[in-house]
């Protein structure tokens, strides 16, 4: 069986750069990590992870820490986070947390200290300051997607910024009549999402001249049959029927346009829809959207810890980072028809 000093031979460097190469820790020119990668696989050699493990200490996994994992939103940060460990050369591990309180407690208090992981990513989780307290008494490199949590860096989109500044884009094409359908405050989206959203709504508003009163806001489950059961509900009623709607999310605003096609409502020449999000599905609706990348905010956070692993002496800040989201407007808002303001 071929071992670590063929693989030098063969690649003609020493035994300490096949480690640096195969490991994914250390600098390595790309040029000789391929010729090491071609080396070890012509000579059939794989590192050995319980090997490697009593060398460095570590065990080459990454914990992320996840409440929902067949949403997009989060399925994208899962993507990005594996993509940025895999290019690292670690492996990911995921927790499903729910807030189950005794499924919480097994995963803070027996899976995450049993030294599975040599890092911890917490994505858009709320957790309680003794939760974080674990977290942080764990001794680990530690990074969080979403609202801020004490002691521990995070970072995430201003969502009170991000909904002011779609609401913003409707009103300054001239809507005055502009409702907004957002989540169930009842479900308590983790950070507040929800309120946030509704609150960076209602400031833009404020900020126009624009009242607002209980029938400028709907709420509703965060997805498309969400948004579809909202949509039908508001433009169902010529009466109360805005030109223009905010949605929370992609998702919610995708709905709205197919609950507007399926009532004969033209977007936008009749209703100007908005979301928050840039789902891949707002380029086949032509949504306009604020995007918020959760892919490259999985990245951010991979970059965060294995640099707390890996460069000593790195300490992060252990403060909350607000990361860009922008205005990418598509065809499913335009200026209100002459008249149609109420």
């Amino acid at each position: 069986m071929s071992g670590i000093e063929d693989v030098a031979l063969r690649a003609g460097v020493s035994k300490a750069t096949v480690s640096r190469a195969l490991s994914g820790r250390g600098y390595v020119s790309s040029i000789t990590r391929h010729k090491v990668e071609n080396a070890a696989s012509e000579l059939g050699y794989v590192v050995s992870s319980n090997a490697s493990s009593l060398v460095t200490g570590r065990t080459n996994n990454v914990g992320v820490i996840i409440p929902v994992i067949n949403q997009w939103f989060f399925g994208s940060i899962i993507e990005g986070v594996e993509r940025a460990l895999i290019d690292r050369g670690y492996d990911l591990m995921l927790y499903n947390l729910t807030k189950d309180i005794d499924a919480r407690s097994r995963v803070f208090e027996y899976f995450l200290v049993r030294k599975r992981v040599d890092a911890i990513i917490a994505v858009t989780l709320e957790i309680s300051p003794d939760e974080a307290s674990s977290l942080v008494a764990l001794g680990k490199p530690i990074a969080g997607i979403g609202g801020p949590l004490a002691g521990i860096p995070t970072l995430s989109i201003d969502d009170i910024a991000a909904a002011r500044l779609a609401t913003e884009h409707l009103i300054a094409l001239g809507h005055t009549n502009i409702m907004h359908v957002g989540g169930d405050a009842a479900e308590l989206m983790d950070f507040h999402v929800h309120s946030k959203r509704l609150q960076g709504f209602m400031d833009a508003l404020s900020a126009a001249g624009l009242p607002f009163s209980d029938e400028s806001y709907v709420a509703t489950h965060f997805d498309i049959p969400g948004g579809y059961a909202a949509g039908k509900q508001i433009l169902g009623d010529p009466r109360r029927r805005p030109t223009a709607i905010f949605a929370a999310a992609d998702e919610v605003a995708i709905g709205v346009i197919l609950a507007a096609r399926e009532l004969g409502i033209s977007v936008p020449d009749d209703l100007s829809v908005i979301g928050i999000d840039n789902h891949p599905l707002a380029d086949l609706f032509g949504l306009t959207s604020i995007a918020q990348n959760p892919a490259k905010q999985g990245e951010q956070a991979v970059d965060l810890v294995i640099r707390q692993l890996e460069t000593a002496g790195w300490t992060p800040p252990s403060i909350h980072t607000t990361v860009p989201a922008q205005l990418v407007m598509r065809s499913s808002t335009s200026a209100p028809r002459s008249g149609a303001q109420r």
